[in-house]
């Protein structure tokens, strides 16, 4: 099968791939255009999924092209954004028609759950990898960045953290555990869902934000950073799902919520004023902890000492001594 036809029939053919709201000229040229309402910006962001790095080997593709498109759409709700479209470059060590009609009917999946359409992309021959770009909408000076904390500002999260992390063992089939467990760490997993409508209710309100990738001690250091501020989460304040801690205890899943990654969650920043309003509203906002006079980010237990652990998440390039 050539790489046209390959498009054709398991791409350009997918529901996600018609025409909507946004997009101008969707595949089958050589760009797709895409319309911005007035007093709109186009934000855009790119992840790459590689296999035995972010997703096992011999993983089921339905699974994998529900998690390719949703982590990149998150990173949307973490500006604040609506979704409007992506491009997927796939890079596949054979072609097996089976596989690509599983993978497109996950990514399908997604990309209907998420509003978005598919538009372009690019097919090549090698090691199983994965890259989504989304583009989003979001009105003029209304994007939420990464910058912006302000000393007195509440630190919050949007959801449990955690769950994916613990997940990992039953990914790579090192454990089992009862179906009551096990499936809500696996959909965590494998299906993350982006909180796009959070972060569009968070335009005007948060200060700062961002999705939790690569734990949450790491990510909270990339606001602190961007904002000359000094971040103290409080331990007990975890949001941890009870099927977590059944999975992994209390310390443990305390231990995944830090530093695990791949929740997908927002985290963010919030004048003390919005927080009452948010909540009224039934926005899922955990406050987690503060923004401080400092830098960095701190950890600290019950009793307000500093807890802070060496490893704080996951880091692609890892300098070593």
């Amino acid at each position: 099968m050539g790489e046209f036809e390959l498009i054709r029939q398991f791409f350009a053919a997918a529901q996600c791939a018609r025409a909507g709201q946004g997009v101008a000229l969707g595949i089958g040229d050589d760009c797709a255009l895409l319309q911005m309402a007035a007093g709109e910006q186009l934000a855009v962001s790119t992840d790459t999924l590689v296999e035995g790095v972010h997703f096992p080997f011999a993983a089921d593709p339905r699974l994998l092209g529900q998690r390719a498109l949703a982590v990149a759409v998150s990173d949307l709700a973490a500006m604040g954004a609506a979704p409007v479209a992506f491009t997927l470059a796939v890079t596949l060590p054979s072609v097996s028609a089976d596989w690509l009609r599983a993978f497109a009917m996950g990514l399908d999946s997604m990309a209907e759950a998420c509003s978005v359409r598919l538009v372009g992309g690019d097919t090549t021959r090698g090691p199983l990898s994965l890259t989504v770009t989304v583009f989003g909408s979001v009105p003029v000076g209304l994007a939420l960045t990464r910058a912006g904390a302000q000393v007195g500002d509440l630190l919050c999260v949007g959801g449990p953290l955690g769950d994916a992390a613990g997940a990992l063992p039953l990914v790579l089939g090192e454990r089992r555990a009862a179906e009551s467990i096990g499936k809500p760490l696996l959909d965590r997993y494998w299906s993350p869902q982006p909180q796009l409508a959070l972060g569009q209710a968070l335009r005007g309100r948060a200060t700062a934000a961002l999705d939790i990738s690569d734990g949450l001690l790491a990510d909270c250091g990339h606001i602190a950073l961007a904002g000359g501020v000094a971040l103290q989460i409080e331990q007990s304040r975890l949001p941890l799902s009870d099927a977590l801690q059944q999975w992994l205890g209390e310390v443990d899943a305390r231990q995944a919520a830090l530093t695990g990654g791949d929740d997908y969650i927002l985290a963010f920043t919030l004048p003390t004023v919005h927080l009452a309003p948010l909540l009224a509203e039934g926005w899922p906002v955990h406050v987690i902890g503060s923004v401080q006079a400092g830098s960095g980010v701190t950890l600290v237990d019950a009793q307000g000492q500093d807890i802070t652990p060496a490893i704080r998440g996951y880091q692609h390039f890892r300098e070593t001594p």
